[in-house]
């Protein structure tokens, strides 16, 4: 956490862990890789109708991130007009971190427990479609725990990568966008090939991986918190 690498690093890494949890980003974006195949196929049979269907499905995932940076990056831009001053103090920085690090581990221990059950498939069918990049903003905007989730980690982790200035700050946001982008990237892939390269029980051998990450990290993050408090 004291280079920009290390800051872009681990930003993908917690990033990646919230993203491949179901909620309603994974959810429009697996409805519309679907609708969009379907569509697609219906308009025209053979070989090249299924890789338009397929390409076009394959956008999807990255069309939806693009509405979800946009937000996030006004997001940013209001936190660096006002927000952001308030980020270099001790105190301030200390207790996003206790916060956020409990966060972190309420996310980490949500993750194991539901494990058991957890599956790629989601009922998507039926949502009322909106363009990729309207329904990425949007499902974010109205996500309980998008909020949340910037209020503490989010913000904990902006008053670090402040630390390094403005480039410490574009590391953060650039290694938490490219999480998203690879996660639902690899969903909108898969979906639209046939759903033959990622199994139920990888995926949750990937969640696992997050999970164990975020606790640690969840202990990172109050551990530095109370260090800030207690300086």
């Amino acid at each position: 956490m004291d280079s920009v690498l290390g800051i872009a690093l681990t930003s993908f890494l917690v990033g990646l862990s919230g993203a491949m949890m179901p909620g309603p980003v994974l959810t429009v974006t697996i409805g519309e890789t679907a609708a969009r195949v379907r569509g697609r196929q219906a308009d025209a049979d053979g070989a090249c109708a299924t890789r338009r269907a397929q390409w076009s499905g394959a956008l999807a995932g990255p069309l939806v991130v693009l509405g979800h940076a946009i937000l996030e990056i006004l997001l940013v831009a209001a936190i660096l007009l006002g927000l952001g001053k308030i980020l270099t103090f001790g105190p301030v920085i200390g207790s996003v971190g206790v916060v956020g690090g409990l966060v972190l581990l309420w996310m980490g221990w949500g993750m194991v427990a539901g494990l058991k059950d957890l599956r790629l498939e989601t009922a998507a069918d039926g949502q009322q479609r909106l363009h990729p990049v309207v329904a990425g903003f949007l499902t974010s905007l109205s996500n309980p725990y998008w909020a949340l989730w910037w209020a503490t980690v989010g913000l904990g982790y902006i008053a670090l990568s402040m630390r390094l200035g403005l480039t410490g700050l574009a590391f953060f946001y650039a290694g938490h966008i490219l999480s998203d982008l690879a996660w639902y990237s690899s969903v909108s892939v898969t979906l639209a090939l046939g759903r033959r390269l990622l199994t139920d029980r990888t995926y949750r051998g990937l969640v696992t991986a997050c999970a164990v990450f975020l606790l640690g990290f969840g202990l990172y993050f109050g551990y530095a918190g109370l260090r800030q408090l207690l300086a």
